[in-house]
């Protein structure tokens, strides 16, 4: 089957839950990463909305400066490394568009009111079946690998499942050639 990930899937046991908030439409999206990245964390939970309700989303985010948001601050300044930060109980990340991931962002105060962390320079983007605004966004799965591990002090624990992620990358791409679809 064209869309099965089972191949690609790398267990993995990650020491940093991971909560990731998925706009709708990037749900339906077939060449989506955050189907491959759950399948594969051992802590990665999936809420999908664009509107959360207030107390839902308030427990899922657990008791204030527990939860750390991956997404950039304020334009212009400087990443923090992940030494820098204090240790957060559990990694946020928002699933979408940049548009979809602001807009996330701007409906919920809780959000918000979270610690954010803007990942530093990384290696280029293997998410070539997928276009990026700009050339330092990742997927989900690649942002989420480079935080958990820079986070986690284990950066090489989430290198088959990046490895994993390039080999469905080129299947999807290689299919997209062939006129099979994506």
């Amino acid at each position: 089957m064209p869309a099965c990930l089972c191949a690609w899937v790398r267990p993995i046991a990650n020491r940093l839950p991971l909560l990731v908030l998925q706009h709708p439409q990037e749900a339906a999206q077939a060449k989506g990463s955050l189907r491959l990245l759950g399948l594969s964390l051992s802590a990665c939970r999936v809420q999908v909305g664009d509107s959360f309700d207030p107390a839902a989303l308030t427990a899922w985010l657990g008791p204030p400066g527990s939860s750390l948001l991956l997404y950039p601050d304020a334009p212009g300044a400087p990443p923090r490394p992940a030494d820098a930060l204090p240790q957060p109980a559990q990694l946020v990340l928002l699933d979408g568009t940049w548009r979809q991931a602001r807009a996330l962002l701007r409906r919920h105060p809780a959000l918000q009111a979270l610690p954010r962390w803007a990942l530093p320079a990384v290696a280029p983007s293997r998410y070539r079946i997928r276009r990026a605004q700009q050339p330092a966004q990742r997927s989900t799965l690649e942002a989420a690998c480079t935080a958990l591990g820079q986070l986690e002090d284990r950066p090489a624990h989430y290198a088959p499942l990046l490895a994993a992620f390039s080999g469905w990358v080129d299947a999807v791409a290689a299919r997209a050639e062939a006129g099979c679809g994506g």
